[in-house]
């Protein structure tokens, strides 16, 4: 298809995401954005669509539509071309509902992401990136796993020292063995499910604590993410199978669709409560905030953000303290290093 780049919806440090258009006017090809970024600077969208090819296609993972290049203002681009989510990330939708979900409905996305999690984890591979912003919606009811720029090969072994993903969802075996495997993905989704119920981090930091201390608390010390007291025995139990410390006793996405908490026959998550109302009565159309805020900031750090850290050499590391000490310094957190997204909706 020829097409033309349309408004642009986000933008982050890997470059920006635009709208698709027609070149002719008319196609009948799916809505589509491209993320689209300098040759120079491509490694992380060239990775999310190895990725995404090798995986196949699955219902709660994002669709790539290929890929093409061009040259733009005297420079190369290369663009992916990725289905259109037209209800925004699970991010804004909680953001939508005042802060928090029901159970309810917290209970049907993750068993939509569990079902992707399942199936990237079936193929080998792992996302190492599981957020509120990384979970798009649909206005079908669809809800997908995207932003697949940080997966690598299950069991693939790390070439540095390194914090990959987003600092507040990272697992302990990355904090402490710079190991990321399938089950740094259910930890991470034990943080998310925290978040969409209540609105705020699983790990209780505010802007400027010391990196280090987060990540001492993370993987070095006894804690563990803090359960929201009203959830549900059940919603309770599930998350303490996610927050298990050690990897190997940690619950697989397969043994977690099994869990009481998972229980339900309606895989189709519900629209947002405002246009569930609409449909209710008979007043005005409800009115959908736009966003401005990024929706790769969840947790009341305004930069925190996913890193793949480039600049620190490899090395062996003797202890978790080592590590802590490798990743960390007593300055506090630089989150101005920033894939930040702003939508523009």
């Amino acid at each position: 298809m020829e097409w033309i780049r349309g408004d642009t919806i986000g933008f982050g440090s890997f470059g920006t995401v635009n709208m698709v258009l027609p070149k002719t006017g008319f196609s009948k090809s799916p809505l589509m954005a491209v993320k689209s970024c300098e040759v120079i600077d491509s490694v992380s969208l060239k990775n999310e669509k190895e990725v995404l090819d090798r995986i196949g296609s699955c219902p709660q993972i994002i669709r790539c539509l290929g890929d093409n290049y061009t040259v733009e203002k005297g420079g190369e681009c290369y663009n992916l071309f990725l289905e259109y989510a037209d209800k925004g990330s699970l991010a804004d939708q909680v953001t939508k509902s005042g802060g928090n979900l029901m159970e309810y409905d917290v209970r049907r996305y993750a068993r939509s992401i569990l079902k992707g999690l399942r199936f990237v984890h079936s193929n080998g591979f792992v996302h190492c990136d599981i957020k509120l912003q990384n979970i798009l919606l649909f206005g079908n009811g669809d809800v997908k796993i995207a932003d697949f720029g940080l997966a690598k090969r299950n069991g693939e072994e790390q070439r540095r020292v390194e914090i990959r993903g987003t600092p507040l969802n990272i697992a302990p075996e990355s904090v402490n063995e710079n190991v990321y495997d399938s089950a740094v993905d259910i930890w991470a989704l034990g943080c998310a499910i925290v978040e969409m119920f209540t609105g705020k981090p699983a790990w209780n930091f505010k802007p400027g604590t010391n990196l280090a201390a987060l990540l001492i608390e993370i993987g070095v010390s006894d804690e563990l993410p803090g359960i929201p007291p009203e959830l549900s025995e059940e919603g309770k139990d599930f998350l303490g199978k996610c927050f298990v410390k050690d990897p190997k006793k940690r619950w697989t996405a397969e043994m977690l669709l099994d869990h009481p908490f998972m229980a339900g026959d309606d895989d189709i998550v519900s629209l947002n409560r405002c246009e569930e109302e609409e449909e209710e009565s008979t007043s005005p159309r409800c009115s959908i905030e736009e966003f401005s805020t990024s929706p790769r900031c969840p947790f009341e750090f305004p930069d925190c953000v996913s890193t793949q850290s480039s600049s620190v050499p490899s090395f062996s590391i003797s202890s978790p303290w080592d590590r802590v000490r490798e990743l960390a310094c007593d300055e506090a957190a630089n989150w101005t290093i920033s894939e930040s997204w702003i939508t523009s909706r």
